[in-house]
């Protein structure tokens, strides 16, 4: 189990690609970094004082690799918390930062055919694994990732480095305004009940997913879910 440590955090870069979504990369101030391929932290924007406890937090997926020098996230307006992080972040402001939590590639499973499903922003803990060298071990991966419109679709550039690491990745963009929303059904038909699935996304897609595959009798075992939220 990986030992989760507290860092203090400065913000580098902050952008706003689209309304009510915000991409920030983030470098330590008190060592480096690590974490894992899929791994997600606890944003907290109060200063952290080890005498009155962790301040308010919230997760968020890793959109970086753990070789890279600065924690890469993409957050949507959604309550409280992310409008105050959309109001109050800046470039050269202080955060603190937990990390790192979650397993959801270092569960056992295999690596040949695997299928990623992504709803939105739910696509950002696997482009940690696609941009790390040990997706090149990964026989044949799938992915599908929904969006609304094609201008959501922040990610072409992880994209463009995953196919380079692993050359049989095959990608399928989904957008709403033109195809519908993802369909569990379509991939599985597609797919087949031997394969293994991750899902992220919306806690409701999620669960439907999950539903819907375990009714159709695919293994447990094969499907596996970034469902922190």
């Amino acid at each position: 189990m990986a030992i989760v440590k507290k860092y203090s955090a400065e913000v580098v870069s902050f952008e706003q690609p689209i309304k009510d979504i915000f991409t920030i990369r983030m470098r330590s101030l008190s060592g480096i970094f690590k974490y894992s391929p899929g791994q997600f932290l606890h944003l907290a924007l109060d200063e952290y004082d080890p005498s009155s406890g962790w301040p308010e937090s919230r997760c968020f997926s890793m959109r970086s690799a753990f070789n890279e020098e600065l924690i890469k996230i993409t957050f949507a307006v959604k309550g409280s918390f992310t409008k105050l992080m959309a109001a109050n972040l800046h470039i050269g402001c202080k955060v603190a930062l937990k990390l790192p939590y979650g397993d959801l590639f270092t569960q056992e499973h295999t690596r040949q055919n695997v299928v990623f499903i992504a709803g939105g922003t739910g696509i950002t803990p696997f482009l940690s694994l696609f941009k790390d060298d040990l997706f090149r071990s990964y026989f044949e991966p799938v992915l599908f990732a929904g969006f609304k419109e094609q201008k959501f679709n922040l990610y072409n550039e992880e994209i463009s480095i995953a196919k380079q690491i692993n050359k049989d990745f095959e990608v399928n963009f989904i957008y709403q305004d033109q195809s519908g929303i993802l369909s569990i059904a379509e991939i599985l038909k597609r797919n087949g009940l031997s394969r293994t699935y991750f899902i992220s996304g919306p806690p409701l897609m999620i669960k439907s997913f999950k539903n819907y595959l375990t009714q159709k009798h695919v293994s447990a075992s094969n499907i596996k879910s970034d469902d922190w939220e």
